[in-house]
């Protein structure tokens, strides 16, 4: 069942024509990949269906409300980890979550068993009471993605997860992701560039170029379909993007991707 769709979504700048013509529907409980080079659209999407940008023109609905017209009922079903950092360093982990709830609206009574649940679940309890500034990279993501799931989201949307990470703290966030899945049937919707990650924890992936959708399917089935032996999703990517892996986006795009990565570390 279709907790996520699109129809005809598009969104132009000017002259520029970022996102065009998408339709891709998304499954309850499942974990989706929208790939593609940077500038792709992959942002601009991402930021339509979370209610950041209104379309040009076509439609998204999350929960069967629109992203324009029920704005405010998509907002209380969705989860958002964008790249730039959203925990504050000079807080503890606790203090972070407290923050989060309030935003949130939970009630009072719940804020402290929801926080102990989220701290336990992504594994830092332990830290909880340290400031964020001494937490390493990939318990900083993890912060970030239990307060984005403080208000038990329908959907999570996570913007470049591991960038900047090493293989343990990588390996971290992705057994957790998975585990958010199968505990709580959460619908992921996540952008990556390591085509490793998506192959491994993606039911589905989505290859925009060009603003454009330009393949959607099982991993498996999309290597299938190039006919080659030991074919990567690297290859399809490529294949399905004019042999454009990184198209180095623009200054703006590669600071901001150095600094996520600076700051994880």
């Amino acid at each position: 069942m279709a907790i996520l769709t699109t129809e005809h979504l598009t969104r132009r700048f000017k002259e520029l024509t970022a996102v065009d013509d998408l339709t891709i529907s998304v499954n309850q409980g499942e974990i989706f990949g929208l790939l593609g080079p940077n500038g792709a659209g992959k942002s601009t999407v991402i930021k339509m269906i979370t209610t950041l940008l209104p379309p040009t023109s076509g439609c998204a609905s999350v929960g069967g409300f629109d992203v324009v017209h029920n704005a405010s009922n998509v907002r209380r079903l969705i989860g958002y980890v964008p790249q730039i950092l959203s925990a504050d360093g000079t807080l503890t982990g606790r203090e972070n979550l407290m923050i989060f709830a309030k935003l949130y609206d939970i009630p009072k009574s719940e804020r402290a068993p929801r926080i102990d649940e989220s701290l336990e679940f992504m594994g830092l309890t332990d830290a909880c009471n340290k400031l964020v500034k001494n937490y390493s990279g990939g318990m900083i993501r993890r912060l970030e993605i239990a307060q984005a799931m403080l208000h038990h989201p329908k959907v999570l949307f996570l913007d470049e997860p591991t960038i900047g990470l090493d293989p343990v703290g990588r390996k971290a966030v992705w057994d957790h992701i998975q585990k958010m899945c199968s505990d709580f049937d959460t619908t992921i919707f996540l952008t990556t560039h390591y085509m490793e990650e998506a192959d491994k924890l993606c039911s589905r992936v989505a290859i925009m170029h060009l603003g454009k959708l330009a393949v959607i399917g099982v991993p498996a089935d999309l290597k299938a379909s190039l006919n080659k032996e030991n074919v990567t999703l690297d290859d399809v990517f490529v294949y399905y993007t004019g042999g454009d892996l990184e198209s180095g986006g623009s200054y703006r795009e590669a600071s901001m991707t150095r600094q996520t990565a600076r700051r994880l570390g």
